[in-house]
């Protein structure tokens, strides 16, 4: 006997915290709808949601006109008011960024002009400035952002789903889709426990994205390259370290923030990330390997290219990899009480970075379409910081010019 097909209103696969706020979200818009979301781990945020910094960000690094930009700055009073509503705890501690020699200067004055032209307070504070705010940190300069702050995004996004299973949402855990296809004026959605039928869909696939667009008859226009980034706890410091994140000057020659000293919520702090080539897509330790992860990256042109643009920095960052001394190195220029032996181990995380044909990064959230389904195909940081505006552009998208109806 053939089992009936599971039908509903919308479909939403991936549950870390972007496809949690776009449930919540779609749900207010619609109630009365039957909404699913899809996760294939066994539980929520297991993989970028759960392994990250856990800062909010304001907004000072991104282009202005970007979505980053947009979302980013939307998404910091959005996130602290869920947090306020919900009891979840988080701190405003501020953000600092150093300048630690000369030639740095003109690119710290050019990031205080972007975050202006964002809309972002920042304040510029001098040698003598820095010293009194932070005693324990060497730079010549530096941006205050008074708007940063901490929070566990774990916490945000199991908050999210357990608020969307209470007001009727479905959750289906352990359930992997291995593709879609459009049938009659919706999908059909293909697990291993049987195909779902839905009227419209939102893909939330993170380091999967390219192959679930693939996946529902979609060209991605890039390939998901993983990038490890290793951060250590330190040890063996005073709690009144630094108050504030500390952040260096981005380099411009290096798509990545830098090694960044970062305040945690239960104590202590850590120091990270740096950023690696992983050799498997959920390759969280250094000897994580998958043959076909690694023969997607080597074989695509664009991987190569993206070297090719970025070598030294990339040589350089395996270095730190490989020998603490020079991971070290990167938080004494900012920090020279850290010591070696303060370096403990700390869970990576790894970033879905999307890599166009051409070499280049896509820096910016991505949004792709396929019939009756939105995939979100780069979201980076500050993806967590802006999760709930994504989830409100997700809805906007999905549903307009939608036939799709509330139930009654």
């Amino acid at each position: 006997m053939t089992a009936r097909m599971e039908t509903c209103d919308i479909a939403i696969m991936g549950a870390g915290i972007v496809g949690a706020a776009t449930a919540l979200e779609l749900q207010a818009r619609l109630p009365g709808a039957r909404i699913v979301v899809l996760e294939k781990e066994p539980k929520t945020g297991r993989h970028q949601t759960g392994h990250n910094s856990g800062v909010i960000h304001a907004g000072v690094y991104y282009a202005p006109g970007s979505l980053k930009a947009r979302f980013c700055r939307e998404g910091v009073a959005a996130t602290r008011a869920f947090c306020d509503d919900h009891g979840i705890p988080y701190e405003t501690c501020g953000k600092l960024i150093v300048a630690t020699h000369e030639d740095e200067l003109d690119r710290m004055r050019a990031l205080e002009d972007r975050a202006r032209a964002n809309g972002i307070e920042i304040e510029p504070i001098d040698q003598a400035q820095v010293r009194q705010m932070e005693p324990h940190v060497s730079a010549i300069a530096g941006l205050l952002s008074p708007s940063t702050g901490i929070v566990n995004y774990g916490l945000v996004a199991q908050k999210m789903t357990d608020l969307f299973v209470a007001r009727g949402g479905v959750l289906r855990t352990g359930t992997r889709v291995s593709g879609g296809r459009a049938a009659g004026d919706g999908l059909r959605i293909d697990t291993p426990a049987g195909p779902l039928s839905c009227g419209r869909a939102v893909a939330c696939a993170g380091l999967h994205s390219d192959r679930l667009i693939r996946a529902f008859g979609g060209s991605p226009g890039y390939r998901v390259v993983p990038f490890r980034g290793e951060y250590y706890r330190l040890v063996n410091q005073p709690e009144d370290l630094v108050r504030h994140l500390i952040y260096p000057v981005p380099d411009p020659a290096r798509p990545f923030l830098g090694v960044h000293l970062t305040r945690k919520l239960d104590g202590g702090f850590t120091v990270g990330p740096n950023a690696v080539l992983a050799m498997k897509r959920e390759g969280y330790k250094r000897t994580d390997f998958d043959l076909k992860d690694m023969g997607a990256t080597l074989s695509y042109g664009g991987f190569w290219r993206m070297l090719a643009r970025n070598f030294a920095p990339a040589m350089g960052e395996l270095a730190a990899s490989a020998a603490r001394r020079l991971y070290l190195k990167k938080v004494q220029r900012y920090c020279a009480r850290v010591r070696l032996e303060d370096l403990s181990p700390y869970p990576a995380g790894v970033r879905a970075q999307a890599v166009a044909a051409d070499g280049k990064i896509i820096d910016d959230f991505l949004f792709v379409e396929t019939p009756h389904c939105v995939h979100v195909g780069n979201a980076p940081s500050p993806a967590a910081t802006s999760a709930i505006p994504i989830g409100r552009h997700i809805a906007d998208r999905v549903l307009d010019g939608s036939t799709l109806a509330a139930a009654e």
